[in-house]
């Protein structure tokens, strides 16, 4: 097989020079060499790590609360009993007692109590 982007072990003369060029401390020595990349590194804006949450605080917040709202809706909707449908008036008052013999009783202890 043969490999796509095969690995060059020689060195890269371009990018050797310009590194050594960027990095060379030159005439006026390491002291100033370190003066040169601490002012650069000064101009270079770094941002905070609490800065850099901030600017992902909004849409943070936002996704957190859909989140919370979907968990909520569909937990709520896992543990809720069954919606039973509730009988009718007229359905209660034409079906048959689901115990006959307690009419009678009912019905004797007040004829009884006349």
């Amino acid at each position: 097989m043969k490999d796509p982007l095969p690995f060059d072990h020689r060195p890269d003369m371009v990018l050797g020079d310009a590194l050594r060029q960027a990095l060379d401390p030159g005439e006026e020595g390491h002291a100033a060499f370190i003066a040169r990349v601490l002012a650069r590194a000064e101009q270079v804006r770094v941002m905070s790590w609490d800065a850099v949450l901030a600017r992902w605080e909004r849409t943070g917040v936002a996704a957190a609360l859909v989140v919370a709202l979907a968990a909520g809706y569909f937990v709520g909707r896992a543990t809720a009993p069954p919606t039973t449908v509730r009988p009718t008036v007229p359905d209660v008052l034409i079906a048959p007692p689901a115990h006959p013999g307690e009419v009678e009783v009912v019905l004797a202890s007040v004829i009884e109590n006349n």
